[in-house]
């Protein structure tokens, strides 16, 4: 890269790993490049003061979140050409991950502005690697659709996808998303975490059916880790007759499914052949 001698050379953008909970969750690299840089782009400014703060950083800061960012993009980036270095954070966690970000870290390259990545925490990976699930092949889905027609679609896509499922999902739609996943994608087993690395950290883990049964109140962000599609695999996760009964029973109603398409979908997905995904329902009926 060559750049005019006769004009400055530009700054670097530095996207900053922060807590995702816990204030010590943070790299000493992560620390001193918020000290060293000439300006923070913060998704919340009050957030993201308490957590200088704590660690003594003095830099200034300004807000970049998902309703300023368009307008704030070409006053960072005449910053950056300038020759000014900032740091982008989150409210917590990587950014750009489902968080403001990715639009100046696309601007920075476009126009060959350095762009130095520090990593650090990430709940979705936070949650991965305490759910039991497999970590050899996953993929991050952000949230699901909010309204439940476009939620079940979306589900609907999943349903083949063997890689284990990482995403977040609303205090306020937590147990919906979860009711809709039963009915699409069957008794899974799941790992939902609340409130990872905080003094209430919660962790459940177990079938959908299960863990619908245990929900905390819905409070704080939820990350959920699902279990992938399997594909002619041992099964990890046993399943009663009366399960069966009643995912026959959802698929039949909701799905429009015949009994013979469900006993079907169902024998591939337990191993089991069709003749005894039926005789198992009529047993959970009698």
């Amino acid at each position: 890269m060559v750049h005019d001698l006769a004009g400055p050379m530009p700054g670097t953008l530095y996207v900053v790993a922060t807590p995702i909970g816990n204030l010590e969750d943070i790299t000493f690299r992560a620390v001193r490049i918020l000290r060293e840089v000439d300006l923070i782009a913060a998704e919340d400014t009050r957030r993201t003061s308490l957590l200088l703060r704590h660690h003594h950083v003095e830099t200034p800061v300004t807000s970049f979140h998902e309703h300023n960012e368009r307008q704030k993009l070409p006053h960072l980036l005449s910053r950056l050409r300038s020759g000014a270095s900032l740091a982008v954070v989150s409210d917590a966690g990587t950014p750009a991950v489902s968080d403001p970000g990715y639009r100046l870290v696309r601007a920075c390259l476009d126009e060959r502005i350095r762009v130095s990545p520090i990593p650090g925490p990430s709940a979705p990976i936070t949650a991965l690697v305490a759910s039991g699930l497999p970590t050899d092949s996953f993929v991050f889905l952000g949230y699901p659709p909010a309204r439940q027609q476009a939620r079940m679609r979306w589900l609907n896509d999943l349903k083949d996808r063997p890689e284990t499922l990482l995403m977040f999902e609303a205090p306020h739609r937590i147990r919906a998303t979860l009711a809709d996943s039963l009915s699409i994608l069957g008794d899974r087993h799941i790992c939902v975490a609340r409130e990872l690395t905080k003094l209430h950290e919660e962790l459940l883990t177990g079938p959908i059916s299960e863990i619908l049964m245990r929900l905390p109140e819905a409070r704080g962000e939820f990350t959920l880790v699902m279990q992938g599609a399997e594909h002619d695999q041992e099964v990890r996760v046993d399943v009663s007759d009366d399960q069966i009964a009643t995912e026959i029973g959802l698929m039949t109603k909701d799905e429009r499914l015949s009994r013979r398409d469900a006993a079907r979908r169902l024998a591939r997905k337990y191993g089991l052949s069709p003749n005894e995904i039926y005789a198992r329902a009529q047993r959970a009926a009698r």
